[in-house]
């Protein structure tokens, strides 16, 4: 018999039960001779409700071609032709390494046949006597050759996954990791990546067969923090981040590590944490580098700061006692020469009421000058200061200027109390410059452990842009004041309403009772 193909379409002499709606379209592979025996199950597939594309083949080569032509869902074959069987068929289709359900279905088959063509490889067999069977025994081999393609592409993407993680992991600049603890208390890691020879200097199979191997990496001291830091996400199950130093192994090298990773539960109560060691030793190094050399400049700041202070006070001194003093001698004498002159030369007595006037002058700038380099009354305490320099701005500028001060008693050290007088100061100066304000509002405040000075304008406000573009020095010298003592400076403005600048500043108290006259400030 030739070679036959049909499709569903095609009409079948037989009669068949309507196909219902959802019916399943198969590809039959159907190996037989007998044309009658081929539409008669054809026609037992229809009748089972499987719309059928087949074709009929009843020789090796035909049966090779046309599995190279497939793919078939099922192959029904005859076991006994006149030049072809049952066993060689199915020869035919195990050297062809396809996954096709093979039924056998014959006239006259015998139990040891069946037997061996099971041991073979068929899948099933039935009676043609006994068609009935052919249907469940079909449903039955699609479902498992379903089962088994759907585990084979399972299978499949476990393995591309596999190979896809293991070469993401061996790319990542640290160890992928699985570490897990159990109800009991026992610790392990179920997966480390290869790099973790080059961080942590031993191999994966060292953390693999003992955990504590990593516990004894880490250096004595971080060792709590990490203890500390696995038992809350343990608690919370919230992701472990925690940054601390190992030794390697025999060596003194210290490298310092990044942990991060995720916990979830498992079914048997057990926690497992999924996430990756990183090698953080050049961003800490650089990161404490930068933390020394800031901690330095703030030392050198504050220094600077201070020797400032004290030439400012020194030059206030000197332009105070000598060249005030020179000028109070001067008006002296000249008031004694005056009154020896003539009442008669008029010229005479006009000349010296000049001098006189341009001595009181210079005084008065000798004496603003000195105020400038360092105001006197800053000996009467900061309160004191503050109230005189709002009291000025208001003068100068026109601008209320309220204070609110505490009415606690506080010695504060004296370059503490020069620091928020200028800090002040250069506040003022940058409202007066900037800010267009009708109105500012000053608070100073002690804590317990803190001073909190605060200046509130109702200006034009500053730009974030502006607070760290190059040339802005008074904000700059604020912050950077602040900081040489341990401060902290809260900048909030939005252009069109104004600008409120907080700083706060640790105390610094001192002994009343043993603390200089000069260094007290009272509050």
């Amino acid at each position: 018999m030739a070679p036959t193909t049909r499709s569903p379409e095609m009409a079948d002499p037989r009669p068949s039960s309507p196909t219902a709606p959802e019916a399943r379209t198969i590809r039959v592979l159907i190996v037989e001779d007998s044309e009658d025996d081929v539409l008669l199950l054809v026609w037992e597939l229809k009748r089972g409700g499987y719309q059928v594309n087949y074709e009929a083949v009843d020789t090796r080569a035909a049966m090779a071609t046309a599995l190279r032509t497939g793919p078939w869902d099922i192959v029904i074959s005859d076991y006994s032709m006149p030049d072809f069987s049952g066993l060689e068929a199915l020869a035919t289709l195990r050297a062809q390494a396809l996954d096709v359900p093979f039924i056998i279905v014959s006239g006259n088959i015998g139990e040891d046949v069946a037997v061996e063509a099971m041991k073979a490889g068929a899948h099933d067999y039935v009676m043609k006597k006994n068609l009935s069977r052919l249907i469940p025994a079909l449903d039955r081999e699609l479902r498992e050759a379903d089962v088994r393609r759907a585990r084979l592409r399972a299978e499949h993407e476990l393995r591309e996954n596999e190979a896809r993680f293991r070469a993401i992991a061996s790319n990542i600049p640290g160890t992928v990791y699985q570490f897990m603890l159990r109800e009991d208390g026992t610790k392990s890691f179920p997966y480390v990546s290869g790099d973790c020879l080059r961080l942590l200097g031993v191999g994966p199979h060292a953390l693999l067969a003992n955990a504590a191997v990593f516990r004894e990496l880490l250096y004595p001291g971080d060792r709590e923090g990490y203890e500390s830091a696995l038992a809350r996400s343990a608690k919370n199950l919230t992701d472990l981040n925690w940054e601390g130093r190992i030794q390697l192994p025999g060596s003194d090298e210290i490298k310092w590590i990044n942990l991060r990773s995720s916990p979830r539960r498992l079914d048997d109560g057990a926690l497992l944490w999924e996430g990756v060691i990183w090698n953080i030793t050049q961003s800490k190094l650089a990161e404490i580098e930068i933390r020394r050399s800031r901690e330095q400049l703030q030392e050198l700041s504050a220094h600077v700061q201070k020797v400032k202070e004290d030439e400012r006070a020194r030059i206030a001194r000197e332009i105070h006692d000598d060249i005030g003093g020179n000028l109070t001698a001067i008006k002296i004498d000249l008031l004694w020469l005056t009154n020896r002159l003539s009442p008669e030369s008029k010229a005479m007595h006009e000349k010296a009421h000049a001098i006189e006037r341009l001595v009181d002058r210079t005084m008065e700038t000798t004496q603003r000058i000195s105020r400038d380099l360092r105001p006197g009354i800053l000996d009467l305490g900061l309160i004191a200061a503050i109230e005189w320099q709002a009291e000025e701005f208001q003068r100068r500028m026109g601008i209320p200027c309220e204070l609110v001060t505490s009415d606690d008693e506080l010695y504060l050290d004296q370059d503490l109390c020069v620091a928020i007088f200028r800090i002040f100061q250069e506040t003022l100066t940058n409202i007066s410059k900037y800010a267009e304000a009708t109105r500012v509002d000053v608070s100073l405040v002690a804590g317990e452990d803190v001073v909190v000075l605060e200046v509130v304008d109702d200006g034009r406000g500053i730009a974030r842009d502006q607070l760290s573009k190059p040339g802005s020095f008074g904000i700059r010298g604020i912050q950077e004041r602040a900081r040489s003592l341990h401060g902290d400076v809260e900048i909030e403005s939005m252009p069109g309403s104004g600008t409120r600048i907080k700083v706060e500043i640790p105390l610094v108290t001192s002994d009343p009772e043993t603390a200089p006259l000069t260094q007290k400030a009272l509050f």
